[in-house]
């Protein structure tokens, strides 16, 4: 059975890998998901972007929000800031379950792709999700002297620092979690998602030997870009790309990616710089690539899909 490969980090990806296990069936998907956002609150350890994806695949996600569970409550939360806890990072209730669950099962010696597979087994995540190590890569962001935990400037300072330099602490050592550089090796396709290139695409290209298998794969590799008409549709990417004297653009995209990138899906309105991608050697699909739908997301993954 052949293998479908893609590098995910959250609601972006999601929202295509949502409609992807519509197309193709979800077994022969492994999703690769970024672990640089990792964090420990309350003593517990949690994959933000790692649950975003499992939360939409089994069905829970806030859909308004595209992160958390669906009708949660926040009553644990709302206990603890009257204990004089810090409460910015916004967890639910039915979120913290799954939280307490990885931590219990990491602190019996299990490895974080082991926890992720039983979580998502439990949850009915018919897809294969792993990590992209086991091994510990924090995502730091640099403004001017300040040098801030990814969470930190993500949500408690609400992406408001200007960003000098992104660093991944740990990356140059981390091996790939088990799976991984064979998922890229032997799939037919690799996907980039449209995630953010330097928060969540880049902590996995920083692990040398998941850069090495990206250039190494005889897969066809896709991105879909997620800068249309110059802006991110959710997040910081377009400010972070200016800022590191990056292009913000579905050009600038593809040249980031362009060392191992076969094609690029990009939006209706990013039609004119077509030419200039192609003259870069990376072909290029025009779409729509704003998915409001579940309707949508399928569209897209099939544009992805039959990318060749």
């Amino acid at each position: 059975m052949s293998l479908v490969t893609a590098l995910a980090g959250g609601v972006g990806a999601a929202r295509l890998l949502k409609g992807l296990v519509h197309v193709i069936p979800p077994e022969r998907l492994v999703i690769i998901g970024n672990t640089g956002d990792d964090v420990e609150f309350y003593g517990l350890h949690i994959s933000p972007d790692l649950d975003i994806l499992m939360y939409t695949l089994a069905g829970i996600v806030d859909e308004t929000k595209g992160w958390g569970v669906s009708g949660d409550t926040f009553n644990c939360l709302e206990m603890l800031g009257k204990l004089g806890f810090e409460i910015w990072f916004k967890l639910g209730d039915r979120d913290l379950a799954i939280h307490i669950a990885r931590t219990k099962f990491l602190n019996e010696g299990i490895t974080l792709s082991e926890v992720t597979c039983k979580l998502c087994q439990r949850l009915g995540v018919k897809a294969k999700l792993v990590p992209m190590t086991n091994d510990r890569v924090s995502t730091k962001i640099i403004s001017g002297n300040l040098w801030l935990d990814f969470q930190e400037y993500f949500v408690k300072r609400k992406t408001e620092d200007t960003v000098t330099e992104v660093v991944f602490e740990g990356a140059d050592k981390a091996q790939p979690a088990p799976m991984v550089v064979e998922a890229l090796e032997e799939a037919e396709k690799v996907i980039i998602c449209p995630s953010n290139p330097i928060l969540s695409v880049s902590p996995m290209l920083s692990i040398p030997k998941i850069n090495a298998a990206l250039k190494k794969t005889d897969a066809y590799i896709v991105a879909v870009s997620p800068i249309v008409g110059g802006k991110a549709l959710k997040g910081p990417a377009d400010r972070i790309m200016a800022s590191m004297g990056l292009e913000v653009s579905a050009y600038g995209v593809a040249e980031f990616y362009k060392d191992f990138l076969d094609h690029i899906i990009i939006d209706e309105v990013d039609k004119h710089q077509k030419k200039r991608i192609e003259a870069i050697g990376i072909k290029v699909t025009v779409a729509d690539t704003i998915m409001k739908s579940l309707e949508d997301s399928i569209h897209l993954a099939k544009i992805v899909m039959n990318a060749q």
